[in-house]
């Protein structure tokens, strides 16, 4: 499965987002634009990201840019599983 699906399937299920997480494509602006998505949504979707792609975020990498849209989650998280 291509990381942005499984990413729109970890942003659907951690801020119960249903049906809605299927439209989004890499385009989708997510901090400031999803109500579902505040600071403490972060701080979840984070770890089901760590979880879902068994790799660790650190405290440093978690910027605005990273959150900016689902394709900059997805290419955040497709370079984590590079390194």
């Amino acid at each position: 499965m291509a990381t942005i699906e499984e990413i729109k399937m970890v942003l659907r299920d951690t801020l119960q987002l249903g049906d809605r997480a299927s439209t989004f494509d890499a385009s989708t602006p997510l901090f400031g634009s999803l109500p579902e998505l505040d600071s403490m949504a972060v701080v979840a979707l984070i770890t089901a990201i760590e979880e879902r792609f068994d790799l660790i975020v650190e405290d440093d990498e978690i910027t605005a840019e990273v959150f900016e849209t689902v394709g900059s989650l997805s290419d955040f998280v497709e370079r984590k599983l590079a390194s």
